[in-house]
């Protein structure tokens, strides 16, 4: 048993849900469109204090949700970070008040292309407007004045959820004493653009999806879907995490040569495309991925400015096996905050376990988080 699953959990969380924005009063967007209303579905962990200075926000990643921790109240499936969340964990309960929200564009509660349209009282599909990473941040300042919070203890964030923080801190630094971006990047490569295309190809293509109108047919694009899925699992492991888990194993006793599933690998890939459909949506994979794509903050010439004149202790972690989002991302991060004297501090650390090492318990890594955190604490808001 690993060391954080014979410590203690938060235990059994129930995800909640609160309208912040209204037709009437809607949430303007980046690109200039509004939308109303917006419900987002949040966790909290712990116990926010009397001065509301313990406050950290979790930004998930790409396929991520509000469950961040425990077991699920409603199906008992654990949180996507338990490992790191909890009493005695290195984001500390008893020490802190852990907030998780589901994003904009989602699938899991919070308002996205599958909600239904107040215009149609159809789900939105194509329809629903492109959002921006400043969307994001605006939602989940949104739930942070809901919920009392003027200002973060620490902002964490992994892949996506790291270029949320990085978001956050370049336009409303006020809003928080530390940031943590782990395995991001602030611009995506042409390489990693490709990825998402064809993951995006596989599922429009897919005669299920309707043109986005799948949901009102009655149909899912569970081919496409599954697709997508296996292929972004590819790149989110390295070539030694296979090598490691699978090698060139027969899923059999014997070999059964042909088209298809073989090997222990294919076998592997194509559970994960399955499991997939029981909680992903296919439009939110489309509009949430496209986000990435368009990601690039420090293209603006005032990217800096506010920043430079509001500094967030920040923190910048990879891992030496993420190829994905690979260290020279990171270290790009840290050169344009050094470069604005912003105070940041820089790990590259060992795992072989690819772009998924953000999620995995690693006693260096979470050791690193914990000295991080505690620092936060002793420093404060």
């Amino acid at each position: 048993m690993s060391a954080a699953a014979a410590g203690d959990s938060v235990g059994l969380t129930q995800t909640q849900t609160v309208r912040l924005f209204t037709s009437g009063q809607p949430l303007r967007l980046e690109g200039g469109d509004a939308l109303g209303p917006v419900d987002v579905a949040y966790e909290t962990y712990g116990t926010l204090n009397a001065d509301a200075s313990n406050a950290v926000y979790l930004c998930h990643a790409l396929t991520g949700d509000a469950h961040a921790a425990g077991w699920h109240a409603g199906d008992r499936r654990p949180g996507w970070w338990d490992n790191l969340i909890g009493p005695g964990r290195p984001l500390d309960t008893n020490r802190f008040f852990v907030i998780c929200s589901n994003l904009l564009g989602g699938c899991q509660g919070t308002t996205g292309p599958g909600s239904v349209s107040p215009l149609t009282n159809a789900p939105y599909g194509m329809d629903f407007p492109l959002l921006d990473m400043a969307d994001f941040v605006a939602v989940h300042r949104a739930l942070l004045a809901h919920l009392g919070v003027t200002r973060l203890l620490v902002a964490l964030g992994g892949s996506l959820g790291g270029m949320q923080v990085l978001q956050w801190a370049l336009t409303h630094p006020e809003d928080m004493a530390h940031a943590t971006i782990v395995a991001a990047s602030s611009r995506l490569t042409a390489q990693n653009i490709a990825f998402s295309a064809v993951a995006r190809r596989a599922i429009t293509d897919d005669p299920d999806f309707h043109d986005g109108e799948y949901a009102a047919l009655g149909t899912n694009p569970d081919t496409g879907l599954s697709i997508a899925r296996m292929m972004a699992h590819i790149t989110y492991l390295s070539e030694e995490a296979f090598t490691e888990k699978f090698g060139r194993s027969s899923q059999f006793e014997e070999s059964r040569r042909g088209f298809g599933v073989d090997f222990a690998v294919e076998s592997y890939l194509d559970h994960q495309g399955q499991v997939f459909l029981e909680r992903f949506d296919a439009l939110s994979y489309l509009y949430l991925s496209r986000v990435m794509d368009y990601f690039d903050p420090f293209s603006r010439p005032d990217a800096l400015a506010a920043l430079a004149a509001s500094p967030v202790r920040t923190m910048v972690l990879s891992f030496d096996s993420d190829w994905r989002f690979s260290t020279a991302h990171s270290l790009r991060i840290v050169r344009r905050l050094e470069n604005a004297r912003v105070p940041v501090t820089f790990r590259e650390l060992k795992s072989p376990y690819g772009h998924d090492s953000f999620l995995l318990e690693n006693p260096v890594y979470h050791a690193t988080l914990r000295a991080w955190f505690d620092r936060a604490l002793e420093v404060g808001p």
